[in-house]
């Protein structure tokens, strides 16, 4: 038999969240196969956008080292030279730009992400082309160590602003200034001149350094973008969970609202037969209206009586469980004597106990205040811990109802017994509604697992708490504590000269 409770979870809402799980792992699983060590197509997407915002915002200044070096190549090479490069060079910056104003203009499928990056790459390349061009010039031949200078400067420069716009894109640096590097080692390996071979050292160098950062700043931009995407998905994982919360909620409440109809509905119904079955079984047992005329009858008349009490306390204890659960069990407090109710409860429970053979011992403190509580939650809850250890405690046993002080200044009432126990790991199944322990399992007396969960919430009701104390083998005690603030003190006589005397 299993003590696990049944699964309150929704299955089309677990199916869903089971199912969304799952479609974002086989997501990943073919990113990580598609890609081959490049980013997600998600997030190269991403990236790509970036690239062609960046490019667009650039655009007016792309223009600017193109018509410096144009003017510079002017004073060099003459006007002819320089118009026809820095025509060809403002076309293909032109062509990039147009590509990234198109790229931002319409949707891009995952399929197109390689045919637009070719387009950047390819557009990059055609301006590295150009300054291929500018790389090619030997400055031996053309001004000297001033024409060096200057082309050490702007390459300089658009290599570092290659680098800052476009990092984005991988390779953009390398596959765009790769030429330039070939042109530059073949004019410094021809160059006499160790300064020119410096300069173009620590531009292959500068351009070698700049590569690296483009890199690890897209590689910065791809984490970003990783968290962001993270971010997003938590937060959706967050909200999805709220409304599974929200609904299961919802159907918590319409569970509860059913259970409470069902109850209310029920308590009626059951309650207007059985009152019946109780009233003509007691009649029929009493022989009121003559003899039944067979003992078998009578016995059968006892069995209907018995059972039909059973149920009746059944029912009344799964209503007042769920009225004190539903917060609908209103306490009528007054001031009460916890001794007085406990001896009235054990008088009730004594007949049985000595018809079981048990001794019942009663340890009340004498001289204790009123208590201001409920005294039909206070009976009831001495009468279940008092019928819990008669039903448990074996012939022969020995039962112990102590009401006295605690060291709070508050009241309590205990019922201590010598039965067999319960064993510590079952101690909160005993106090959960409906739960029974082992040696409840294996007794004739099977009850219906609620005494325990009522008494503790009527104790909870009054501020109070409710220990469960046993040892297998040993025993098992019970206590209810009262606090200090429901303990009414005794004012103290007051002596009063004016007060007329009786």
């Amino acid at each position: 038999m299993s003590l696990a409770a049944p699964p309150t979870v929704d299955h089309r809402i677990a199916s869903r969240s089971r199912n969304g799980d799952l479609a974002r792992t086989l997501r990943a699983a073919r990113e990580r196969l598609s890609t081959r060590g490049t980013a997600p197509p998600r997030f190269g997407r991403e990236l790509l956008a970036q690239h062609a915002a960046a490019l667009r915002a650039a655009s007016f200044v792309l223009p600017l080292p193109v018509m410096v070096t144009g003017f510079g190549l002017s004073i060099h090479l003459g006007p002819v030279h320089a118009a026809l490069w820095t025509l060809v060079t403002l076309g293909c910056y032109l062509a990039l730009v147009a590509t990234a104003r198109k790229f931002g203009t319409e949707p891009v499928a995952a399929e197109a992400l390689e045919r637009w990056r070719g387009l950047f790459l390819t557009g990059h390349a055609m301006t590295g082309l150009c300054w291929a061009y500018l790389a090619a010039l030997d400055p031996a031949r053309v001004d000297g160590s001033q024409f060096g200078i200057f082309q050490f400067t702007v390459l300089f420069v658009v290599v570092a602003s290659t680098a800052m716009i476009s990092f984005t894109l991988q390779l953009v640096v390398p596959l765009t200034f790769a030429l330039a590097v070939v042109f530059l080692g073949i004019n410094a390996a021809a160059a006499p001149d160790p300064a020119h071979i410096a300069l173009t050292a620590v531009l292959i160098a500068a351009i070698a350094f700049f590569s690296l950062v483009s890199e690890i700043l897209r590689r910065s931009a791809l984490r970003a973008f990783v968290h962001q995407a993270e971010k997003d998905e938590l937060i959706a994982e967050l909200e999805t969970a709220r409304v599974m919360s929200d609904e299961a909620r919802r159907r918590a409440e319409e569970a509860n609202l059913a259970k409470s109809r069902f109850l209310a509905t029920m308590s009626h119904e059951l309650r207007t037969p059985l009152n019946a079955i109780l009233g003509f079984s007691e009649v029929m047992g009493g022989e009121m209206l003559g003899p039944l005329g067979n003992a078998t009858y009578k016995d059968y008349v006892r069995e209907i009586h018995t059972s039909g009490q059973h149920l009746l306390g059944l029912i009344n204890e799964i209503l007042d469980l769920s009225r004190i659960e539903a917060g609908r069990f209103t306490l009528n407090e007054e001031a009460i004597e916890l001794v007085a109710v406990a001896r009235e409860c054990l008088g009730t429970v004594r007949i049985r106990a000595e018809a079981k053979g048990l001794t019942v011992r009663a340890e009340f403190e004498p001289d204790l205040p009123a208590l201001w509580a409920d005294e039909r939650a206070a009976r009831q809850i001495v009468l279940n811990l008092l019928s819990n250890a008669v039903k448990f405690t074996p012939r022969g046993g020995e039962i112990v109802v102590s009401v006295g002080w605690t060291a709070g200044a508050g009241q309590y009432v205990c019922v201590r017994d010598n039965g067999p126990g319960i064993p510590e790991a079952e101690i909160p199944i005993v106090l959960s509604s409906f739960g029974q322990g082992s040696v409840a399992m294996k007794s004739a007396e099977q009850g219906t697992g609620l005494g325990l969960p009522i008494v503790q919430a009527l104790v909870k009701l009054h501020n109070g708490e409710f220990q469960l104390v046993s040892r297998l083998r040993e025993g098992t005690e019970a206590i209810a504590v009262f606090p200090q603030s429901r303990v009414l003190e005794v004012m103290p006589a007051i002596d009063d000269p004016d007060w007329p005397a009786e």
